[in-house]
Formats: structure tokens, sequence, C-alpha cells
């Protein structure tokens, strides 16, 4: 971004919405929610993870494989032309099936002029109670990647991604003015009492820090509610809590935790170029330096013998 663009400004939208068990029910949803943030002004919208259905990596069920589409398929064509008729950016979260045994979590990226633009596959793949999207989910193979839509160039990382900062670096060196995150993250109940707090307040902090390290903006889209473990007792409470960051951590606007909400920013593009004037991470990078980067991890043995 040169200093030319300091009068860039762009309004983002994100739809925080809670799932059923309809996928039909649930895509329409998201589209009367889409219709309502570009009705608000609304250049650039972000649904959340995996919207088209209740969030079913909380077992490991072979018929959930039912779910899954080509990218692009029906969906897209459905989000490519509400892009172009509404003249806005739409970025969809959606359970792709790729090839016989080879599924991704994948987002895919509408824009106002071309419809479908291209894809992202989610890199980092969780397995944690409740989270088990190893069993759906092939890691990415896309890499890390900055698309130029009508009215920004933006990163789309996914849920889990948004813990590494090597993700948020590498989508911003590509020239990511904003990084954006759907996303599925809540609650065990049980953990709810005595952590709670404390776990949002990390996923919010690490996602802030991104936006300050990389001189960008930071969009994090939630789904929100309860959605019960079939065949079992408990289930995830959904946070919400979706925020926009600005290139300064400032949080800007903020979704309620326990309702669907559709939430509008006005960016200023041109606090990129100051923050990374006034902040030059970038900079002042020791890019000689970061080879162990690429290492699992460098013990201290390993670390003696390389100097």
């Amino acid at each position: 971004m040169s200093r030319d663009d300091s009068s860039r400004r762009i309004v983002v939208g994100l739809v925080q919405m809670s799932m059923g068990d309809d996928v039909q029910a649930n895509t329409s949803r998201a589209v009367e929610l889409v219709r309502n943030a570009a009705e608000q002004g609304a250049q650039i919208i972000c649904l959340p993870e995996l919207f088209r259905s209740r969030y079913f990596c909380q077992t490991e069920d072979e018929s959930c494989f039912d779910l899954a589409e080509p990218v692009p398929g029906p969906t897209t064509d459905v989000f490519a032309e509400l892009a172009v008729e509404l003249g806005c950016v739409i970025v969809a979260s959606l359970f792709e099936r790729r090839a016989a045994g080879i599924y991704h979590n994948t987002a895919a990226v509408l824009d106002a002029e071309s419809g479908y633009l291209d894809k992202y596959r989610k890199m980092h793949i969780p397995d944690d109670p409740k989270y088990f999207e190893k069993f759906y989910f092939t890691p990415g193979d896309l890499g890390f990647r900055s698309f130029p839509t009508a009215f920004a160039s933006i990163g789309v990382l996914i849920c889990w991604d948004q813990w590494y900062p090597e993700a948020a670096r590498l989508t911003a060196l590509r020239g990511a003015e904003l990084l954006l995150y759907p996303t599925a993250i809540g609650w065990h109940p049980d953990e709810k009492a005595t952590h709670g707090d404390t776990q949002r307040d990390a996923w919010e902090t690490v996602q802030r820090a991104h936006a300050i390290a990389n001189g960008c903006f930071v969009v994090a889209v939630n789904r929100v509610g309860f959605e019960a473990t079939p065949g079992e007792s408990g289930g995830i409470e959904f946070w919400g809590s979706s925020f926009v960051a600005a290139p300064d951590g400032t949080v800007l606007a903020r979704a309620p935790d326990d309702a669907e909400a559709v939430v509008i920013a006005e960016l200023d593009l041109g606090q990129i170029a100051q923050s990374r004037i006034g902040w030059p991470f970038l900079r002042d990078r020791r890019i000689d330096a970061y080879d162990d980067i690429k290492r699992r991890y460098v013990d201290a043995a390993d670390a003696e013998d390389r100097g």
C-alpha cells in the first residue's frame, strides 16, 4: 500500500449466526443476513465457519460426509450470484468434497465483479474433545493467500488458524490488508465457569496481536448459540463475540456473546500505512535469522551445534 491510499475507506459486515438442523434453512438464513449487511453498506461480508450445518465435528460420524460439496459448486453458485447482485464481496466457509476420501474445510471468496474468485483451504486442523476435525478434513495444500477483490486485498484463514502467528504473517506478507477468520469456537459448558473468560480473552488477544504485528485489520466472525452433541450429553456453547480489530489492536466493533448479529464497521485502510511506518515490524524483521522457524522444535543441543 502506498501513501496515496490514505483516503481509502471500506465497510465490512460480520454475520454472526446460529445454525439448526436444516441445511437449506441455514443457507437461506445466511443469504438473508448477507442482504441485511449489504443494505447497511457492507462491501466485504464474512459468514461463520461451516455455516450451512450444525458443527458436525463434535462427533466422528461417516454420514456427515454427505454434507460436503465441490468448491466451486452449488453453494458458491448461490453466493457468487448474490455477490454480483449486491455489489459486494462474500467469504463463505464450506465443507469441500475434493475427491473420494479427500475433504477440506474451505472458504470461498465471491467477488462483486467476477463472482467466484478463488478459495482457501484450512491449514491447521484441530483434534480436541468435540472438535474432531482431523476425522473429516485434509490439511490445506493451497498455502497462505491474498485475494485481490473489488474493494481490498483480503486474506482468509479459518478458526484454528487464528492461533498461529506464522499464518497471519505469511498472509499479510502476500499483501492482505484484512485478515478474515470464519470461526466456530465456544465453551464446553462444564469449563465455562472456571475457564470461560480466560479462554475467550485469549482468543481475542491473539488475534488483536496479529493485527498489531502485521499492521493490518483483523475480522473474526464466530457462530453463536448452544449446539448439543448428537447422542451424548453436553455440547458446545459457541460464544459469538465476533469483532474487528484495527492495525493498532483497537477493537472497532464487537457482537454480543449470546445472540445473532450483523455487525457493520467502517475501516480506514490508510491506517495500515500509518501503522507500518510508526511500528515498522516488517522493516525490522531479521529474515536472515529465521531458518529454525521451519523446524518443529529446537532442542538445546541443536541450538548449540548451530551456533
